[in-house]
């Protein structure tokens, strides 16, 4: 509806992941699945659980970043990002489709020593890869 928030989240907040919950609990819905620009890069975090942090680089020097976009109120948007966590926070998205979107990005500080996960295009497929062990 016209009063949602729209949030993207590229990790732990995906669906079936660690912390989706989150987004459900707060009634959110999934909207859809699409990227970001190609000016980003994704970095795993030393976190419990496992979260990525993205973090925007230079136009085009990055990578498109798989994401979901989730619709929510604005009341449990406020009770979202008011538990979120540093090294990460609230900012503006840039989309593949040159749309922007409220959601995740991490702290330059955070990503000193992080492995980075980029070329994986999102945390799905790196985590499906570090199941594999």
């Amino acid at each position: 509806t016209s009063n949602e928030i729209t949030i993207a989240v590229v990790g732990a907040h995906l669906s079936g992941m660690a912390l989706n919950h989150e987004l459900t609990a707060l009634d959110a819905r999934l909207l859809e699945e699409t990227a970001t620009a190609t000016d980003y890069k994704l970095y795993a975090l030393d976190t419990t659980p496992p979260k990525p942090g993205m973090l925007r680089i230079e136009t085009g020097a990055g990578h498109a970043i798989k994401l979901e976009l989730w619709a929510m109120s604005p009341a449990a948007f406020g009770r979202f990002v008011a538990a979120i966590p540093p090294p990460l926070s609230i900012g503006t998205i840039r989309l593949a489709d040159g749309r922007q979107a409220k959601g995740f990005i991490v702290e330059p500080a955070a990503i000193h020593g992080a492995k980075d996960i980029s070329a994986f295009g999102g945390w799905r497929a790196f985590m499906a890869e570090k199941a594999k062990g």
